[in-house]
């Protein structure tokens, strides 16, 4: 039997289940690792600046295509603590990703060594396992059962906490004899699905709500397919977005208090009965339950159990993997219709175009300094449907969500549950890294983008190109909107003036010094027709020198977002469309 050190045989379980890239920071109590990471070969690493930064870069790269475990890697300490947001973030959104941390000696572990923590105690509640595993002869054994659980089931994240006298332990293990435990998923029967289509054929105005759970499951093919067949329409959660295309005949549009869609809630407050596959019922995207569900009979598909009837109690729950479950409605959708056994859903289809048609928001403004929605209006022009955007929170991620396009699954790279600032940086660059044929581009506001904006390094040091847009106004503006409800403007103001620029006036932070600073390309906008020029630079920059290329829009000060209390009662703060030339890139020309 083959000896090697604990150590080589994690990194050989790693290839073998299929890892080639990991992301994190070196520390001496996770050298052996790396050590046995350089002998192995097969994985390449991609160096952070920030431990944080290293477990958004591996959820980044698993969200980009379907069968990705990121990995990060971080010493003892502070280390694994610095990775807990990355976990929470993983777990929240159903995103498999292994952390992977060094601990110190098991013998002084529980002396207060130095940098020795109670980890895996620390992020059990966020993971789906966390083990510090203090025999040596349990490495594989503990890897192996860590890539079973990150799969099976409601995906999610796993830490393992090493020691590094466990590290350095050699142990028999043959890397050629390893195999992968089975994926278990739960799996809907036919009657079933027999029962859902019942109650749903039953209705007259359906909607089928489209979750990340069904990108999670590669089935959003599946999904387009069985809302063709059906003629239902499809409302995609935010997490979902992308499992139908923006401009496809049966998108209705999305719903909620925030990353909606005027037509969106519209289409929902008139439906009947509404069809849930993975998704989760998130509380901005209900809003109050009494009126999202008033009035309307639900069905729930969710691969977790316990999940059904964790928000509200639906009429009919399924528990199954969403592929499984699609496959089954597909299948006896397209018998009953041989049979002429689905009802004719054209006009309520109909219907929903014609809100999305008439149902619009302003997005074409020229004043200066720019309306925020200006930015996304001439977004979508540059950026074509084979982009993938990324984002994680504030007025810039609920904007561009209501005024962005996204036609293909995993094209809408987004923290929902956790929402942590300085996410964007360090995902995307994940995200380029899983994929870099495909066009990146972040969208941050600045608090976000000052975060973890180190990470940027990271971007030019492995060559790592993508194209981010920072809407700066100087502002908490999420905050600062919310707070209106307690009649204070307190502690959300970033103004200042930078004595070393005093060209910005009050906006402060000199980003495009800071952005150049750190290797990049940087590019200030101040008014808007300079907007789409600029983005077509920043993907020539991008391309020619193989680093992130910043664009920077001034913005005003003080912009509302349109949000609200409730689905019905959503606040719109700006002027609607009410011309064609007041939305010249929504999905459809506007109809008055």
């Amino acid at each position: 039997m083959p000896r090697m050190t604990a150590a080589r045989a994690a990194v050989e379980i790693l290839k073998r289940e299929g890892v080639t890239h990991a992301f994190g920071v070196p520390g001496a109590a996770i050298n052996p690792f790396y050590k046995a990471l350089q002998a192995g070969g097969g994985i390449d690493h991609t160096l952070a600046r920030h431990v944080e930064g290293a477990s958004h870069m591996a959820e980044g790269y698993t969200r980009a295509s379907p069968g990705n475990i990121g990995v990060c890697v971080g010493t003892s300490g502070p280390a694994g603590t610095d990775m807990i947001t990355g976990l929470y973030s993983a777990i929240g959104d159903s995103i498999p990703i292994l952390c992977i941390t060094g601990q110190a000696p098991t013998a002084v572990i529980h002396k207060e060594d130095f940098q020795a923590v109670d980890i895996a105690s620390i992020a059990r509640p966020v993971t789906k396992a966390a083990t510090t595993v203090l025999e040596a002869a349990q490495v594989p054994g503990v890897f192996q059962q860590a890539f079973h659980l990150m799969r099976s089931g409601r995906p999610g994240p796993v830490l393992i906490d090493l020691p590094i006298d466990v590290q350095l332990t050699e142990i028999e293990f043959d890397p050629e004899a390893y195999e992968p435990l089975p994926v278990y998923k739960p799996s809907a029967s036919r009657k079933q699905i027999e029962k859902a289509l019942a109650l749903l054929n039953a209705s007259a105005r359906p909607l089928i709500v489209a979750g990340g759970g069904i990108i999670n499951a590669d089935a959003a093919e599946l999904l387009v397919e069985f809302a063709e067949l059906t003629g239902v329409p499809v409302v995609p959660t935010l997490m979902g977005w992308g499992i139908v295309p923006d401009d496809h005949e049966l998108n209705a549009g999305m719903v909620g208090l925030q990353t909606s869609h005027r037509y969106g809630n519209a289409t929902f407050l008139e439906s009947d009965f509404v069809l849930g596959i993975g998704n989760r019922w998130a509380n901005r995207h209900t809003g109050g339950l009494d009126v999202y569900t008033r009035g309307r009979t639900f069905v729930h598909v969710d691969i977790e159990p316990t999940q059904i009837g964790r928000i509200f109690a639906p009429e009919y729950g399924i528990a199954s993997d969403a592929k499984a479950a699609l496959e089954l409605f597909v299948e006896v959708a397209k018998e009953l219709r041989a049979a002429g056994g689905l009802p004719d859903r054209t006009a309520w289809a109909a219907s929903a175009q014609e809100r999305k048609a008439a149902l619009q928001r302003r997005t074409h403004f020229d004043n200066v300094p720019m309306k925020p929605q200006r930015v996304y209006e001439e977004m979508n022009k540059a950026f074509g449907p084979e982009t993938r955007y990324v984002t994680t929170i504030g007025l810039s991620q609920i904007a561009g969500a209501q005024m962005l396009h996204v036609y293909r699954p995993r094209h809408w790279i987004n923290c929902g549950q956790a929402g942590p600032l300085g996410w964007t940086i360090p995902a995307a660059l994940g995200v380029a890294v899983a994929d870099p044929e495909t066009p990146v581009v972040a969208l941050s506001g600045d608090y976000d983008f000052q975060f973890m904006l180190e990470e940027l390094a990271v971007g030019a040091q492995h060559r790592i190109p993508y194209v981010h847009v920072l809407v700066n106004n100087a502002y908490l503006g999420l905050i600062r909107q919310a707070q209106r409800n307690l009649d204070i403007n307190f502690q959300v103001n970033l103004e200042f003036e930078n004595i070393n620029s005093p060209e910005l006036g009050v906006y402060g932070v000199d980003h495009v010094k800071v952005v150049e600073g750190l290797g990049c390309k940087a590019i200030r906008v101040t008014e808007p027709d300079q907007l789409l020029p600029a983005f077509e630079e920043a993907k020539k920059l991008a391309a020619e020198f193989r680093v992130p290329v910043v664009v920077e829009a001034m913005l005003e000060r003080i912009t509302n977002i349109s949000m609200g209390p409730q689905i019905d009662g959503v606040n719109e703060w700006e002027d609607l469309a009410t011309e064609p030339g007041h939305a010249p890139t929504s999905i459809l020309r506007l109809n008055v």
